[in-house]
């Protein structure tokens, strides 16, 4: 998670919303990581996957804007290196033979995805390669109409989407601007079954509107979260568990040699 205005329960994170690095662990397929490999783990939330990086041989760093997420990354991995930093704006002493992002791109901003590309592209070697998924155009759409729908009906506010879920298309030209190649680009979707089966779309919003339930009272929020369960029962929930509809783009990019 790499959103630095945000705040970030990281035992929530990785007690009911384990799926999030365990779907993760497919892109590591793509990344393909070698021994004596500087790898950068963007958005690293908990470190699971920047372990799972480490276990190759290669040399990672993991990096996230969230203290809470630092902090519990260097209690579970204390051998390996974390740093709390900003996507938009980290440096590299040394530069990375590759970047790896897991459900991070997507807490960028669309205004201030130039910036996180640009220092993607200056903290890599020549022939360097940045792998990624984020959440694409589309993603949780029905629960976030849902959400929208409940809060509406208590005379609340439409909620602000703080997330940027982009087409393929889009994505492809943004990193083409900011001067990769981009070899591979994938969209698809994925419901995710979510870890509890009488809570789990409660606990979903809960970690990830969290900031909306916030401003709620008590009452309120119990209101909007049974409003929500019963919108999206037909539709997401099924074989006993609740599931969340995501559709995910994934792509590699490489930074070109010099001339």
């Amino acid at each position: 998670m790499n959103q630095s205005n945000r705040s970030w329960n990281a035992d929530l994170y990785q007690q009911k919303h384990a799926f999030v690095f365990h779907f993760g662990a497919d892109v590591l397929t793509l990344l393909n990581p070698k021994p004596d490999e500087r790898i950068l783990d963007l958005g690293c939330g908990t470190g699971e996957l920047t372990a799972q990086i480490a276990e190759s041989g290669a040399e990672v760093v993991g990096l996230d804007a969230s203290p809470s997420m630092i902090a519990k990354a260097r209690q579970s991995f204390p051998h390996l290196s974390f740093q709390e930093g900003d996507a938009r704006n980290f440096g590299a002493n040394q530069p990375f033979d590759a970047l790896f992002s897991n459900a991070t791109l997507h807490w960028v901003k669309e205004t201030d995805q130039p910036s996180v590309l640009s220092a993607a592209f200056n903290a890599l070697k020549p022939s360097g390669r940045f792998v990624a998924e984020l959440g694409g155009q589309g993603n949780v759409v029905r629960i976030l109409n849902a959400l929208a729908k409940a809060l509406n009906e208590l005379g609340m506010p439409q909620p602000v989407n703080p997330n940027f879920f982009p087409s393929v298309g889009q994505y492809t030209t943004m990193l083409e601007t900011a001067g990769f190649s981009v070899t591979l680009a994938q969209f698809f979707d994925r419901d995710t079954p979510l870890t509890d089966p009488e809570t789990g779309l409660s606990d979903w919003i809960a970690m990830f509107r969290g900031d909306v339930l916030a401003a709620l009272s008590d009452h309120d929020r119990q209101t909007v979260l049974a409003n929500v369960n019963n919108q999206l029962r037909p539709t997401n929930f099924r074989d006993g568990y609740w599931f969340a509809d995501y559709k995910r783009l994934r792509f590699i990019a490489v930074k070109p040699l010099e001339p």
